[in-house]
Order: structure tokens, then sequence, then C-alpha cells
């Protein structure tokens, strides 16, 4: 189940607070709740990803891109992400996400998110966002010029050049093994 009341809190918790500029950073504390385990006790993987809604949903507000995507019939959808998970988040701890846009490039934006508890980091995400519109994909530079800023990227990170670069690489659709049997028709 979607987190709606959570998403709901932290959008009026954040709804008169400083405006970022696009590749400010968003900070926000969230609690391990029973609904969010796995069968561990601890922060499913998937509910993790979720998650992450609550920060990069506020960050959007924060930094203007909202009104904007309203104002242009446009969307922004989830086109691919690359999870760490180092660190055990359990049942009714307090923990502290950090969102923020590091760049992007002809096609998508790149966000990086991560959780942690005190100075130790749980988990990281490496996010690929796509701008969407009937059309379809809105170049993040036409974006970022209708947010009234600067449409050029700040050079991205190595790190995220080489998960662009190998990502690119990686089959599309994937190669179905012959052992198989998903019922697909012949």
């Amino acid at each position: 189940m979607y987190p709606l009341i959570r998403f709901a809190k932290e959008m009026l918790k954040f709804r008169n607070a400083p405006r970022l500029e696009p590749l400010g950073t968003h900070v926000s504390t969230h609690i391990c709740w029973p609904w969010d385990l796995d069968p561990w006790i601890e922060l499913n993987n998937g509910r993790t990803l979720t998650l992450f809604d609550l920060g990069r949903i506020p960050l959007a507000q924060r930094t203007g891109l909202i009104p904007v995507l309203k104002q242009r019939g446009w969307g922004i959808t989830v086109a691919g992400n690359s999870t760490r998970y180092r660190r055990r988040i359990r049942a009714f701890e307090r923990f502290t996400m950090i969102s923020r846009l590091v760049g992007w490039d002809h096609r998508f934006a790149y966000m990086e998110q991560s959780m942690w508890k005190g100075s130790e980091c749980c988990n990281q995400v490496l996010i690929r966002s796509a701008f969407t519109s009937a059309q379809g994909i809105v170049p993040p530079a036409e974006v970022m010029a209708a947010m009234g800023r600067d449409p050029d990227s700040p050079p991205l990170p190595e790190w995220i050049a080489a998960w662009i670069r190998a990502d690119a690489a990686r089959p599309w659709p994937p190669v179905i093994p012959a052992d198989a049997k998903l019922g697909l028709p012949v």
C-alpha cells in the first residue's frame, strides 16, 4: 500500500519551507513503522524505494518543479535506479533521508537519495527520472528553462556517468531464458 498519509504529512510539513535551488538538498526525518517491515523485522527493500518518494516529491515542490509540471501538463516518472543497501533499519527506528538532484543529460534527470541513522548511511539510491508529456519525453533542459533556470546541467559525477554507460549496454528487452515457462505464446 502506498503511504498516502505519510506523503500528505510530508507535503504539509514542507509546504512553507524555504525554496531550494534545483540542485539544493532536501532533508527529512522518518520512522520505520511495522507495515514497512519484511519477515526479518527490518525495512523491506521494496518499501525503501517507495519511501524515497517521501523525499523526492517534497524536493520537487521546494524547487518549484511541481507547479511547472502542472502548468505544462507534464509528469515525471522513474525510468531506472540503482540501489545499495548497507545497514538495517529496524522497526520504530528513526532515520534521516537526504534527497537531491545531481544533474541531467539530454533525456533524463539523475537524483541521489540516501537514508541515514546518525552518521551511518543505511542505503543509497540513484534515480533516473524522465519528464513526460503526451508527446513523449520532455528534455530536462526544457524543464529547467520553464522553471527559469539554467538549462545546462553541471557535469555528472563519474560514478553516475559510468552507470549510464553500463545501463546503456544492458540488453532491452531482456532475453528470456530457454528454460523459463512463462506461458508466452510461441
